[in-house]
């Protein structure tokens, strides 16, 4: 479960395997039929759009997060200054909200039991950078996870995205580093992407110290912060640094060209992320046009050859859902080993609502399934 700051960054921005094409299509065609649709099809899709803002419906579960998250009244963050961006409240805080009216805990270290957490400060490019260190029960040296987490490369911070790292760190048996990096405007791109891949050098240095082991590193991120881990494995690669085995990835940013994709128009009025925050993360964050087309950004114009295998998760009302339909085809043409799950009935930002949504549950279950898998049995000295 994700741990918020009261007021303070933007609400963060699929178990079912991928539908086959024929499958998809056929789900979807109803809705674009118009006068053709039968009458209970029409009054569903209708009933979801006014909920979600899109034609898929939310569970019940995630519909009560969105609910408390309207109820909270932030402002649309495409309107705003980054500033008073960040004081709106988050889809964390929806969840403790939803929390408190069920009377259940809200600590974090209640919800995610045998996982505890330090803070403490790496060496960053332009200073010292506030991390999170999750170290779950036992003896160790676990495998280790580097951690990014979203908001756009403009908002959020270790807080806000407690509940995916920390979901992490339980479900992998692995310690976890998650990083606030510094964020756009302040600090133009590819600040963030030159920070993240300095937080994993720090990590993969520190290892022993960390109670980690370096032959079994892992990257992981949300949103734009799944943005950033493949980003680093790019990184990783060209520098001859000691490799990930693995890359999980949830509902990445893999571009920032094209906002005219599937999931951006059936998804563009999306809660709580829809196409016009998207477009003002990106122009928020780019120093310059040009820098949409950079690899770090443009993942999937990206040359990913010898990348580690890569999990990428999905929600099915996201904008960003395509995003990694488009990734995939991408890493697979590289001949990267990839496993995409999407996930029906929650929205982005899910993945950390584990403490109330099944499906972050599930997700976080199978994230961890796969981060097991790639670790394998702890090596020999």
């Amino acid at each position: 479960m994700q741990r918020p700051r009261p007021r303070s960054s933007h609400a963060r921005l699929a178990v079912l395997t991928v539908l086959a094409a024929a499958t998809t299509l056929a789900a979807i065609a109803p809705a674009s039929r118009g006068a053709d649709k039968p009458a209970s099809a029409t009054s569903a899709a209708s009933a979801a759009l006014s909920k979600t803002g899109t034609r898929y419906p939310a569970d019940a579960d995630m519909q009560g997060v969105l609910d408390a998250l309207a109820a909270l009244d932030p402002k649309p963050i495409e309107t705003l200054e980054p500033s008073e961006a960040r004081r709106q409240p988050t889809a964390a805080d929806a969840v403790i909200a939803v929390l408190k009216q069920q009377g259940k805990e809200t600590a974090p270290s209640m919800l995610v039991p045998g996982v505890t957490s330090t803070d403490q400060t790496l060496p960053g490019p332009a200073g010292q950078l506030p991390v999170r260190i999750y170290t779950p029960a036992g003896a160790g040296p676990f495998p280790m996870v580097v951690y990014f987490h979203g908001g756009g490369w403009v908002l959020a911070d270790k807080n806000v995205y407690d509940g995916g790292a920390r979901g992490l760190a339980k479900q992998a048996n692995a310690v976890v580093v998650s990083v606030d990096y510094r964020l756009a405007p302040e600090a133009k791109f590819p600040a963030q992407h030159d920070e993240a891949l300095a937080t994993y050098k720090w990590s993969a240095a520190n290892a022993t110290v960390l109670n980690g082991d370096v032959r079994r590193i892992a990257l992981a991120g949300e949103s734009a912060g799944a943005n950033l881990a493949l980003a680093t494995a790019i990184g990783v690669r060209d520098q001859r640094l000691p490799a990930p085995v693995h890359v999980v990835a949830v509902y990445p940013i893999a571009q920032a060209s094209n906002l005219a994709t599937p999931s951006y128009q059936d998804s563009e009025r999306a809660r709580p992320l829809n196409k016009a925050m998207m477009e003002w993360f990106i122009s928020t964050t780019v120093a310059k046009a040009a820098d949409r087309q950079d690899p770090r950004i443009d993942l999937v114009n990206a040359d990913l050859k010898d990348l580690p295998a890569v999990t990428l998760i999905n929600a099915r009302i996201d904008p960003l859902r395509s995003d990694a339909d488009l990734l995939a085809a991408a890493l697979q043409k590289a001949g990267v080993k990839v496993e995409h799950r999407i996930y029906d009935g929650v929205t982005h930002e899910f993945f950390g609502m584990a403490a109330l949504v099944a499906k972050a549950r599930q997700a976080q279950a199978f994230a961890g399934q796969q981060l097991k898998q790639a670790f394998g049995a702890a090596p020999k000295a």
